[in-house]
């Protein structure tokens, strides 16, 4: 969504409160990742997914991409709650012009914000068959608040970047981890992958299309695969259900990883960083007496990681009843994990142990030479530096 052009060399870029973090990815063949760095953020500058100071998040991507030599064409993600993506179902127009005026007629009445202060675009996905036998489009539609999304250019220009594409973030963490297995929590080994296609991705998609894909016989008697669970666990958390690459359903929580560090800043006067620091070095498996270092931090932080814990599940228990609530929705099966959150020991095995839900580390085998804290990070920038 909302790409003007693609280069050989692409690099995703993704902001979180704490950081920026870019992969590049050049593509002749097929897809390497050449050159990836992370940069810290100073508090206040991103929250919850929007530009508070535009100056500073200009000066620190130009400081990330000077030092890491990074290409200037860039793909940037974005994950807040000023983006609406809907599933349009139209009649069969083949006149482009026609086809542009019926969606945006048909917007405004499932985008939850005046057209005219959003950036959209549109896709056509699929074709299929009405109840009374017409044929119809089924379109996804992606909207964005214009001044979030012009904060953000503003930003990247300042910084002398090139936007090549605007896409949203939860698009790039299922194209990073779909196609191959991931490790289950407490394994060390990789699970058989699934042999996914490139397919659109959409919000929420009612199953009931007629005669579409979904009524076809399976291809060699076997049944469709189940959907999963994405999840990137950083200062949001963003949320997807996809059925191999294609993405059913999308949410984002403005409660994530970082929030559970600013809890324990505010409750132990640490910043943000040391708290961060915290949270990693206490995590949730080992036993408090265990834990090296002042008895009442180690304390507060196991408190504040046990409450945070108990919110994520929360946050990922409501995702799946607004997918389910869904007319045709099949259950999920299995979460795949991403993000910083995922190296906090402890942590995803207590998610597991209390949503119910069987989760897998979404580690790209493309990162693997990196660190497990880089790859963590990188995971989403990587998804969106490759092609759609």
């Amino acid at each position: 969504m909302f790409s003007s052009e693609k280069s050989k060399a692409t690099v995703g870029l993704h902001i979180e409160a704490g950081s920026v973090a870019a992969t590049e990815v050049e593509t002749n063949g097929h897809s390497q990742v050449t050159r990836f760095g992370v940069v810290p953020l100073g508090s206040g500058i991103f929250r919850e997914g929007e530009v508070a100071d535009v100056d500073a998040l200009a000066e620190a991507m130009k400081q990330l991409f000077a030092q890491h030599n990074l290409s200037k064409g860039v793909r940037l993600g974005i994950a807040n709650q000023r983006v609406a993506v809907r599933t349009l179902r139209l009649p069969n127009i083949e006149d482009k012009q026609e086809l542009e005026t019926a969606v945006r007629f048909q917007a405004q009445d499932h985008i939850p914000m005046p057209l005219e202060h959003a950036v959209m675009d549109w896709q056509v996905v699929g074709r299929g068959t009405a109840e009374d036998g017409s044929e119809r489009l089924e379109v996804v539609t992606v909207a964005a608040r214009r001044d979030m999304v012009g904060n953000l250019i503003e930003a990247m220009s300042k910084a002398g970047l090139k936007p090549t594409g605007i896409d949203l973030s939860a698009f790039g963490m299922i194209r990073a981890l779909a196609r191959q297995g991931h490790p289950p929590v407490g394994t060390g080994s990789y699970v058989s992958a699934p042999n996914a296609q490139t397919l659109p991705y959409e919000e929420r998609v009612p199953q009931d299309t007629g005669a579409d894909e979904g009524d076809q016989p399976p291809v060699g008697g076997q049944l469709p695969e189940p959907p999963k669970l994405y999840c990137n666990l950083g200062d949001v958390t963003n949320l997807a259900v996809a059925r191999g690459s294609t993405c059913l359903f999308t949410r984002v929580s403005s409660f994530g990883v970082e929030g559970i560090a600013q809890r324990l800043a505010e409750r132990r006067q640490l910043t943000l960083e040391h708290a961060r620091q915290w949270l990693d070095h206490v995590g949730l498996e080992r036993p408090v007496e265990a834990v090296g270092g002042d008895p009442e931090i180690v304390a507060a932080t196991r408190e504040a990681l046990a409450e945070g814990a108990a919110k994520l599940v929360d946050e990922l228990r409501l995702s799946l009843e607004f997918y389910a609530a869904q007319e045709g929705s099949t259950p999920v099966d299995g979460v795949v994990a991403c993000g910083p959150g995922i190296n906090v020991a402890g942590l995803i095995e207590r998610l597991q142990r209390d949503l119910g839900q069987r989760f897998e580390l979404g580690r790209p085998q493309a990162l693997a030479r990196l660190t497990e804290s880089e790859a963590a990070r990188l995971t989403v920038p990587y998804g969106l530096a490759l092609e759609s």
